[in-house]
């Protein structure tokens, strides 16, 4: 099995060497900060407890953090890594300082993935050596539950490391998608983006409140996308199938789209949307909270495999 060099030991580099130790990968998670260091393998240890206990791994958590180490040293991280995923601060100077050093440090054959949100991989690459084996490699949060994964090249990566990086996702149990070319947000974003720009339209015109929102998506339309994309859903809500659906309602669709005018999320709709939120969660239980979200996570990924064994 490949080895992982995993650069940021914060959540998402921690959850990401959760994926690739129960893969079967040798991982060495990197931190700059001695405390992150310090704490990376108990935080992915707990991780991995939580999934056992599921039924999501059946390996025992101890067996699974034994092929996990973690470093101060970028060096030793690097050293022998076939795959690097990297996780510091959201900023292209922060990428740009990282790369730098990954380019010096890495074998002729690493991959170098990005787990940015939003920062394509040609703003911190065009000068790199290895720039033709750097992608952004971006996960859902948290990446040892949600599966998904978006593959975005830069306009000079190598078609074949994309492939290469698609099948050792899919090996390590994710779901990778390929962005054909970079655009502003990749998917995942745009697509969530779009949903909140009408929720907040909504909420700013006195059609309903945030909490009723919230319902409509998890008690409604989040029920049938748990299992079914927006394209199978509209294809199986129609006797003739997608050409069908969108004959019968793509009038009703342009007539929308047509109303919806981008809006800046001005300072009283925000107040008005926290103000609710903070109604209903204080914000001395949103971590709580988070913990119960990723428990029910868990809990759906692990309905959807029993599921599809069927």
């Amino acid at each position: 099995m490949e080895k992982i060099a995993i650069i940021g030991a914060g959540l998402i580099g921690c959850a990401w060497a959760s994926v690739f130790a129960r893969a079967g990968h040798t991982v060495t998670l990197y931190d700059i900060d001695a405390k992150a260091v310090a704490s990376a393998r108990d935080t992915v240890k707990a991780g991995l407890v939580k999934q056992h206990s599921l039924g999501l791994i059946s390996e025992e958590p101890d067996a699974v953090i034994a092929r996990v180490s973690a470093t101060a040293s970028l060096e030793e991280a690097l050293s022998g890594a076939d795959f690097v995923q990297e996780n510091v601060r959201e900023t292209v100077d922060a990428k740009k300082e990282i790369y730098a050093k990954l380019d010096k440090l890495v074998g002729p054959d690493t991959l170098l993935a990005s787990s940015t949100s939003g920062i394509p991989a040609s703003a911190f690459t065009e000068e790199l050596v290895c720039r033709q084996r750097c992608f952004v490699g971006h996960p859902i949060n948290p990446p040892s539950v949600v599966p998904l994964v978006e593959l975005v090249p830069a306009p000079w990566t190598d078609p074949a490391v994309i492939e290469r990086a698609r099948e050792m996702y899919a090996r390590a149990g994710q779901v990778p998608i390929v962005v054909n070319r970079e655009i502003q947000g990749f998917i995942v974003n745009r697509l969530q983006g779009a949903l909140l720009a009408e929720a907040f339209r909504l909420v700013e015109d006195g059609y309903v409140n945030g909490s009723d929102i919230d319902k409509a998506v998890k008690d409604g339309l989040g029920l049938r996308w748990a299992f079914m994309g927006p394209l199978e859903t509209i294809d199986l809500n129609a006797p003739g199938g997608i050409r069908d659906y969108c004959g019968r309602y793509g009038p009703l669709y342009y007539d929308i789209a047509t109303q919806a005018t981008p809006r800046r999320w001005d300072d009283a709709l925000l107040g008005k949307l926290e103000q609710e939120r903070l109604a209903e969660l204080p914000a001395d239980q949103r971590q709580a909270r988070q913990a119960w979200r990723d428990q029910r996570l868990m809990n759906l990924i692990a309905h959807k495999r029993a599921a599809d064994s069927e």
